[in-house]
């Protein structure tokens, strides 16, 4: 727990380890239950219409997005948070499926790239209705659109606290600084 405090942080700067209390143990424990359930939630849909991850889907999508459909695997495992060893697991399923090809960078032969062919572009246009429906009918439906605006600037603020981390933006998406001083 120590290890994502700031190295200059001193004993006094801990945090308290008797645990949280009133409002802090409300709101952590409501966050942690998202966290906990969202993912399998989303993991079951997207198994049963498509055959996928919710991991695998977002890797699909992400090159979807990507221009030609193309992105580095170094890209790729940053924008999903993930090791390059369970990336390129998880690539080469998708390689075994036909729906991605490796490819080494023309311009840098030190990278790799991961294609989406066309038959992962299907499987995308294939999985994306339901799964847009799921985050709709478990997210995005249950809030106003004050309270819509209100958790991107706080999944914002959580990132930025979280460190120099470049998740995944959707290509016509500015970022935080352009739109509103964050950052």
């Amino acid at each position: 727990m120590h290890a994502l405090l700031p190295p200059s942080a001193t004993m006094s700067e801990l945090p308290d380890p008797a645990g949280f209390e009133g409002d802090e143990l409300l709101t952590w424990s409501g966050l942690a239950t998202v966290l906990e359930w969202l993912p399998a939630l989303l993991d079951a849909q997207v198994q049963r219409d498509a055959g996928l991850t919710h991991f695998e889907y977002g890797l699909l999508y992400a090159l979807s997005s990507a221009p030609d459909r193309t992105l580095r695997l170094s890209v790729l495992a940053g924008y999903a948070n993930s090791s390059l060893t369970k990336l390129s697991r998880a690539v080469t399923r998708l390689e075994r499926r036909q729906w991605v090809r490796r490819t080494t960078d023309p311009t840098d032969g030190r990278y790799t790239l991961a294609t989406l062919t066309d038959l992962g572009q299907g499987k995308v246009e294939q999985a994306t209705p339901g799964h847009v429906a799921t985050v709709r009918q478990l997210v995005l439906t249950p809030l106003t659109a004050a309270q819509r605006r209100q958790l991107r600037d706080i999944t914002q603020r959580i990132l930025s606290a979280a460190g120099p981390l470049q998740p995944w933006r959707a290509p016509t998406e500015e970022t935080p600084a352009e739109t509103d001083g964050h950052r």
